[in-house]
């Protein structure tokens, strides 16, 4: 099935970029593994390296990477992610994003306590965008 008939809500909102960039990796994953969950955790692994999930939509970073060590992969396997959260991010950039979403407490928080608040309050602005 195109990719573009089962685009993931999240990318609905997103860039044309962000979409295309998306479509384009989960083509041709599919191409070459079949289609299912890894063309879908390929895409997402590719789409990481250049864009960050915020709230309900996915976001251009300000510089090119792997999000995670997941989406470092050639070929993601499953497993934990930072759910789209640019875990390599600065702490200072996690702790802006946090404050966009109205993370309460983030001026205390690690880094990684921010990575996961910021999962949280994706996960809750997704499931209200539906």
């Amino acid at each position: 099935m195109p990719a573009r008939e089962e685009l993931p809500s999240t990318l609905q909102r997103s860039s044309k970029k962000a979409r295309d960039t998306w479509i384009k990796a989960h083509d041709s994953a599919v191409e070459t593994y079949g289609e299912g969950e890894r063309a879908h955790r390929t895409a997402f692994a590719a789409l990481k390296h250049s864009f960050e999930k915020v709230g309900d939509h996915w976001e251009p970073k300000a510089r090119k990477g792997p999000s995670d060590a997941q989406a470092a992969r050639s070929t993601p396997k499953r497993g934990k992610t930072a759910e789209g959260v640019d875990a390599h991010a600065s702490k200072q950039h996690l702790y802006e994003v946090a404050k966009r979403l109205g993370v309460d407490g983030r001026s205390t928080m690690t880094k990684d306590q921010l990575v996961e608040a910021i999962k949280k309050a994706n996960r809750r602005a997704t499931a209200k965008a539906r």
